[in-house]
């Protein structure tokens, strides 16, 4: 099967069940599977979009955005979802390395996108729809598509550097897809609510997709707040939400919480970083629930990784689980690739049949990361504990080494992220002349601190060795962050 079989099939066995739900429309399976045939055929005839050619969308979440996309792979083409929010450098880019032939926005878009649209790199804006689709007519059928062909190309979000494309066939993301929807309980009359963008892969592969593979409705909305996500689980009795760390630390902290009804939601998946035991806590208890799920994965996995499930937070809250997600191992290695038994520190490597094909047209930069048992380096570093969890110290390129010894930033941020003053903080090396690195904290706080760095540091003193204690410490008003919530260190 591929996932235009997919949609086929959810339009023959659901016509009239919802399927799309979002502020320009209210689609049913049969509608959205019409639709998107509408939408192939206007690209192929107008555009001549063959398969293997990649096409762009830039554009929010949103009707357009999952009509292009199911378009696209029904005509056998490679989808390149774009983050909406990109500078024109950025988009740039992107379009060049991956020889986009169209690129599918919308009219907010276009400002940004207009300079860089050619005779060769066309532009469709989809910015209405409903007054475009009368006039497209299906006149061709469509190629046979193999399951093993390519299909997605989505780029990294780019936190440490230029973002490299990473490739998928259908077989990958079919296999993310029927993760979740075992793992975390989908079924045909769940309500999965979409608000973090759709061009970053576990809202894309593991929730688009994984509630298409059973036929759930889709409520997709074009940007995060708190107010909105209360609203929307109230108004339409939504059951599963993915979100950064950071939304649901946003919604907790809204004052009439207390006051909704958040009673249909079964699972509450959270993933792109950490909570503490603390930030657990408080989520459970001001958003009244025990169904927090924590997700840790790589773009380059699908992304697939390791799975916490609720009643694990009541003792490992912190940690990304002790188990990898179903199609997925999970092992240490040491610095010479050894794999680590039983308890240590090392970095995590990860198999699964849902990992990319590879790096597009950076065959060195897959070899690097990609083996051939099929394993996958995820240059995060972690520590094993004695009952085999994982806990995420840091990226392997962030590591601190300062002296010749090894400071992991997560375990700085932890400490800090427990003093009431602190909202946020991110952890880094910076160069010094003797030592090599030095650990500098970059702070967001709550309310003013006189003489910051040496409350902290006092702070820290008996939670932490004296050479993982930050010696510098910079105030911040917020921490750089990309769309889908991470920290962005390379800024910093």
């Amino acid at each position: 099967m591929n996932i235009p079989d997919l949609l086929a099939l959810n339009a023959r066995k659901f016509p009239d069940q919802e399927a799309l739900i979002t502020p320009e429309c209210r689609l049913d399976w049969a509608s959205l599977h019409e639709q998107s045939l509408l939408l192939a055929a206007h690209l192929r005839t107008a555009y001549g979009i063959s398969p293997q050619d990649r096409v762009a969308l830039f554009m929010p979440n949103g009707y357009a955005w999952v009509l292009g996309y199911f378009a696209v792979l029904n005509l056998g083409a490679v989808v390149v979802p774009i983050n909406a929010r990109l500078a024109p450098a950025e988009l740039d880019y992107i379009l060049r390395d991956c020889g986009a032939s169209l690129v599918l926005g919308c009219a907010e878009q276009y400002l940004t996108l207009a300079p860089l649209l050619s005779e060769s790199r066309p532009g469709l804006n989809l910015d209405d729809l409903t007054k475009l689709l009368p006039h497209w007519t299906r006149k061709h059928t469509l190629e046979a598509i193999e399951p093993s062909a390519p299909c997605t190309l989505l780029y990294t979000s780019g936190t440490t550097g230029k973002p490299k494309g990473v490739l998928f066939n259908h077989i990958n993301l079919l296999t993310v897809a029927n993760t979740t929807a075992v793992e975390m309980d989908v079924r045909p009359d769940s309500r999965l609510l979409h608000m973090m963008p759709l061009t970053h892969s576990a809202p894309l592969h593991v929730f688009l997709l994984g509630g298409t593979y059973v036929g759930a409705a889709h409520i997709v909305l074009p940007e995060f707040t708190p107010t909105l996500l209360l609203d929307t689980v109230e108004r339409e009795r939504t059951t599963h939400f993915f979100g950064a760390p950071v939304a649901y630390l946003l919604t907790a902290q809204q004052p009439d919480i207390a006051q909704r009804d958040l009673s249909s939601m079964t699972c509450w998946v959270y993933g792109g970083g950490p909570l503490s035991a603390e930030q657990v806590e408080l989520i459970r208890q001001r958003m009244g629930t025990e169904q927090l799920f924590c997700v840790y994965g790589l773009t380059e996995a699908g992304p697939s990784g390791s799975l916490m499930k609720p009643a694990e937070h009541k003792i490992k809250a912190g940690s990304i689980g002790c188990r990898g997600a179903l199609h997925t191992e999970l092992r240490l290695i040491d610095d010479a690739g050894h794999p680590i038994a039983g308890e240590g520190t090392g970095q995590i490597q990860i198999r699964t049949a849902a990992t990319m094909l590879g790096y597009w047209n950076k065959p060195e930069a897959t070899a690097e990361c990609l083996h051939a048992d099929g394993w996958l380096n995820s240059g995060d570093v972690a520590r094993r504990d004695a009952d085999g969890y994982y806990w995420v110290l840091a990226r392997k390129k962030e590591l601190i080494i300062s002296g010749g010894v090894n400071i992991y930033p997560r375990e700085i941020e932890s400490a800090l992220e427990q003093h009431p003053a602190i909202a946020e903080v991110a952890v880094i090396g910076v160069p010094h002349a003797e030592w090599g690195e030095t650990v500098k904290a970059c702070v967001v706080l709550r309310e003013p601190l006189d003489d910051c760095a040496q409350i902290l540091r006092t702070y820290l003193q008996p939670l932490l060795a004296d050479y993982k204690i930050p010696r510098l410490f910079s105030q911040h008003s917020a921490l750089p962050r990309n769309a889908n919530g991470k920290v962005m260190k390379h800024q910093l």
